[in-house]
């Protein structure tokens, strides 16, 4: 299926405040950040044969999610450089693209092209297990918002038409990983998290792109996760970012630090930070990994006062899911996980039967829909099991696509969107 529609343009997590309706998935893990789809139904079973309602080929690799607004779907890639491990190319010729893709039928209605801004990080080592087109998109249904690293934050109208590019650093973090930090929305501000690019994290307003504010800090180096936005049980709304050695809090408005705990996790920290009842659950780390949960709010060092739990157990790349006063995620290992809320007791750790379980077998996130949970490997298929507490697993669907598959999933009324490095899939319930 070719659909290359191209509108060339030479331009080179919580509750989030924005507009968006019953079946929208505006954003990484969906409404509120939450990786719940709300009304919402999925296929428990599926294959080449059954379930696929459509396929689209993409113009290039990515491990960005699918957002959803209305009939129209979003998605990131990249291409020109870093396509094949062996022989990446020249890196001046890297390009990204957002491409607007109808829900019904798979076909590409729009694809905008942004060169990328050199000098770039090249394409070896870790980043060579994400690429250049790892965050996702948000949307507040008038206009969708990119981060593309050192070449910035873009806004784009639902149309296609290029609004503007901010800077946001051009800096490297200690390990030249690369950007996977996704973009929120909160009221009239787009916040990301630019670590690699420049250790800070930034607000902008949505309708111009100027700075609002700035939060700079050293220890947000190898922090690849995606802010959140909490409700304190005192009803004040906070941003809460993890990162190696530390959980913060931040006003939203201001950018102002307002507290932080010591958490375990160490090195550098992908998952983002679940917040659930006032309650901010973080997990992750590589030299040393944990879990941890804190109450939200509070002023300075809150470690003695608002660290509810840590465990050892802990998710390299996927961010739990909370659902019925438990926390589900499947590990790296292949090793699927629940975890009391208010404890911290590890109900389960069961692995499951998928082939190559090692270090890097999965990265997307897990989405609850229904009472199901559905985790994405990355060459296992997915993994679906119960949202209980009794572990129960349902499905394991691989379909014959032999790429990557490092997105989380994406869902909208009877529709679960999947994405691989190669294909974007329409998998649709009876």
């Amino acid at each position: 299926m070719n659909h290359r529609l191209g509108l060339l343009s030479l331009l080179g997590l919580g509750m989030c405040a924005f507009w968006a309706a019953a079946h929208d998935w505006p954003q990484f893990r969906g409404p509120n950040l939450t990786g719940k789809a709300a009304d919402a139904s999925a296929p428990l079973q599926w294959s080449k044969q059954q379930g696929v309602a459509w396929k689209t080929l993409l113009p290039g690799l990515g491990s960005s999610s699918p957002i959803v607004v209305g009939e129209k779907i979003f998605v990131t890639c990249y291409n020109g450089y870093g396509m094949n491990t062996g022989s990446p190319g020249e890196i001046r010729n890297l390009k990204r693209w957002l491409l607007c893709v109808r829900s019904t039928d798979g076909h590409i209605l729009w694809s905008a092209e942004i060169r990328a801004e050199q000098p770039e990080d090249p394409f070896r080592g870790f980043i060579a297990e994400h690429g250049y087109a790892s965050s996702t998109p948000v949307s507040d249904g008038e206009s969708v918002f990119v981060f593309f690293g050192k070449s910035g934050v873009l806004a784009f109208d639902m149309d296609g038409k290029h609004l503007w590019q901010t800077s946001v650093g051009k800096q490297s973090d200690r390990r030249r990983w690369g950007s996977a930090s996704s973009p929120i929305l909160y009221e009239n501000m787009v916040i990301v998290n630019a670590a690699s690019e420049s250790k800070a994290i930034w607000a902008l307003d949505k309708k111009t792109g100027k700075t609002v504010w700035k939060l700079e800090t050293p220890k947000l180096d190898s922090s690849y996760s995606t802010p959140v936005i909490v409700k304190t049980a005192e009803g004040k709304t906070e941003l809460a970012v993890s990162m190696p050695d530390e959980v913060i809090g931040i006003d939203p408005a201001t950018g102002k630090k307002l507290w932080y705990v010591e958490a375990p996790m160490k090195g550098n920290v992908s998952p983002s930070l679940v917040a659930h009842d006032g309650v901010i659950y973080g997990t992750g780390g590589y030299q040393g990994k944990g879990s941890i949960a804190i109450k939200a709010g509070g002023s300075g060092n809150v470690t003695a006062s608002h660290v509810l739990w840590t465990i050892r157990e802990s998710s390299y790349v996927p961010t739990p899911v909370i659902v019925d006063q438990h926390l589900y995620w499947l590990n790296e290992a292949g090793i699927a996980f629940c975890v009391e809320a208010a404890t911290g007791k590890v109900v389960y750790n069961q692995r499951v039967p998928i082939q190559g379980a090692g270090g890097r077998s999965v990265y997307a996130s897990p989405i609850v829909v229904e009472d199901r949970i559905y985790a994405p490997t990355r060459r296992s298929g997915v993994v679906v099991f119960q949202a209980s507490p009794s572990f129960n697993l349902l499905a394991v669907n691989k379909l014959e696509d032999d790429t990557d598959f490092n997105a989380t999933p994406a869902v909208s009324g009877k529709q679960l969107f999947l994405r691989s490095n190669q294909w974007l899939y329409c998998l649709k319930a009876e």
